[in-house]
């Protein structure tokens, strides 16, 4: 099923992430900038939620659809933490230690399912309170202003640095529900 309507939606998301980038070289004031990134990635960070509640409810779930989404989700996200490190809003090892969770996690879990173990790595509470916390630091960085007297820069700052801290603790998680696998196959 490449073309339902839920795989068009995370389709959307990596499309979105030139749009974002692209904003950023327009020739708007950096208010506007920030505030047409800030809407396209909620908007597009919406579908995530809204391609598989859709994908479930249209009984339209495929194996492509469960690649595609989490490969949508890291690129939506990656992209827009470097815009952050470019316009200086978010740490560059901030940046590292989510970008290389990511790729560590993505090959741990290839790696599990090529075994056969791939419940072991299964999606945990706090794997997606780490990506609820990322989803709501990157908005408030990209906007960075303030909204209803709130400072999103600081409280994105806060919010990106609780992100980096839940994204090494789950990592670890990961990890540990792996390891006896790992080591069955590393002594066999």
């Amino acid at each position: 099923m490449f073309f339902t309507i839920p795989t068009i939606m995370t389709w959307t998301r990596i499309v979105a992430i030139p749009l974002i980038i692209g904003v950023y070289y327009s020739p708007l004031d950096m208010a506007t900038k920030n505030l047409w990134a800030t809407v396209m990635f909620v908007v597009f960070a919406f579908t995530d939620w809204l391609d598989g509640f859709l994908a479930r409810k249209l009984n339209q779930t495929s194996s492509f659809g469960a690649f595609l989404d989490p490969v949508a989700d890291k690129f939506l996200v990656c992209a827009s933490l470097l815009v952050l490190v470019y316009l200086q809003r978010a740490d560059v090892f901030v940046a590292l230690i989510i970008i290389g969770r990511e790729i560590a996690i993505s090959a741990l879990r290839e790696w599990m399912a090529r075994i056969g173990a791939s419940k072991s790595v299964a999606v945990h509470m706090v794997g997606k309170l780490k990506t609820t916390v990322q989803m709501v630091a990157i908005p408030f960085l990209l906007y960075d202003g303030k909204i209803a007297g709130i400072d999103t820069g600081i409280w994105g700052t806060w919010l990106i640095w609780g992100a980096a801290v839940l994204t090494v603790w789950s990592m670890v998680y990961y990890l540990q529900k792996a390891l006896p696998e790992i080591r069955a196959r590393v002594d066999s």
